[in-house]
């Protein structure tokens, strides 16, 4: 098992001088995820997330101030923990923490669960979006087509390396080049943007029942302003639904085309007029960023833990079963048999988009 970035009294010494009512035991949780360590509080209803790095190559103070930051603004529509405290970094605890709401629920099932899935997302881009001088420390897409194709790019850069497979190669790069096409097209085009969650595969949820099925994402560190599709999409691509142990499953066309139009339900006329457009083509975006992010992974994970803890994706960080559960996923979603089915969704007969009409 990997060391813990911060033992156990450093982390209640920390929290007894921001939260000095919160006596109760630590319980470490499962190690489930690659960016974070979660302890429950004892007695309380309360969580404490320890960063492990960032993956985003952020100082430990920049780190733990946008995740605050994304926490604070998602949990005001509903679905979100609310953010209780931060502790900060320190000798001891050198990424910090923070004191989040813990939520009771199980993992959702698919797809009986998309309707709610759907349902959070519309609650969470209906927020109003802030002045743009209120939006940082979140990142602002201004043009979030661009935005996404620029962090695309970055990644398929790893695309030339041996993890990749010469026939999966060419056909991302047949995406690439339609995506730079595609974005090309966008330029001056108004483009329907929101507070968005960024990670969205249905493992991030957990669903609890008040008196209804109630979705409510607990995995906010990379949440910005952006274009909603973008959320949609990465809840039900197959890369997404297939990642999770405890949500696996791989839906069919007709269960995709039902969780649109339920979202697109909940978001309102005005809304969905706006979004329904940019649906399948940022889900053609999303799929590009997905797998070219699990080629950037696989050999990013081989990095050196480093002492500012910026390497973002260092498997010495996470328990060796979830590495080797990642690295299994991340393959098959890069073997060409793979690839060349995900396409099918829009290069095959029926098309998704055919349905969704």
């Amino acid at each position: 098992m990997p060391k813990p970035l911060a033992d156990n009294e450093s982390l209640k010494s920390a929290l007894a001088e921001a939260c000095p009512e919160l006596t109760g035991e630590l319980l470490p949780l499962l190690d489930s995820g690659l960016a974070h360590d979660h302890y429950r509080i004892d007695g309380s209803p309360w969580l404490l997330r320890v960063p492990k790095q960032s993956q985003r190559g952020y100082t430990a103070a920049e780190n733990l101030a946008y995740q605050a930051a994304c926490f604070a603004r998602v949990s005001a529509s509903g679905h979100g923990p609310k953010l209780r405290a931060s502790l900060p970094p320190g000798p001891r605890l050198p990424m910090g923490a923070l004191v989040v709401e813990y939520i009771e629920g199980r993992p959702p099932h698919l797809p009986e669960d998309l309707p709610a899935l759907a349902v959070a997302m519309a609650a969470v881009h209906a927020l109003p979006l802030p002045s743009q001088d209120k939006r940082p420390p979140l990142e602002d897409h201004r043009d979030p087509v661009a935005g996404a194709l620029r962090e695309i790019e970055t990644q398929a850069l790893y695309l030339d390396g041996p993890e990749v497979a010469g026939e999966t190669r060419r056909q991302l790069e047949e995406e690439l080049d339609w995506a730079r096409a595609y974005t090309g097209t966008q330029k001056g085009v108004a483009q329907p943007r929101s507070l968005v969650l960024t990670d969205t595969h249905p493992g991030n949820f957990l669903i609890r029942r008040t008196p209804g099925p109630e979705a409510v994402i607990v995995d906010l560190e990379k949440a910005l302003y952006g274009a909603p599709a973008i959320d949609l999409a990465h809840a039900t691509v197959y890369s997404s639904t297939t990642w999770d142990l405890a949500t696996s499953a791989t839906l069919a066309p007709d269960e995709i085309v039902d969780f649109y139009r339920r979202y697109l339900a909940a978001a309102g006329p005005e809304r969905a007029a706006l979004v329904a457009p940019t649906l399948l083509p940022l889900r053609r975006l999303l799929l590009l960023r997905a797998l070219t992010w699990c080629a950037l992974w696989r050999v990013e994970h081989r990095a050196e833990i480093t002492e500012d803890n910026s390497a973002g994706w260092a498997a010495g960080r996470s328990d060796p079963g979830l590495i080797a559960h990642v690295e299994e996923r991340t393959r098959h979603y890069l073997d060409p048999a793979v690839v060349r089915r995900l396409r099918g969704e829009w290069l095959d007969s029926p098309r998704l988009e055919d349905l969704l009409r």
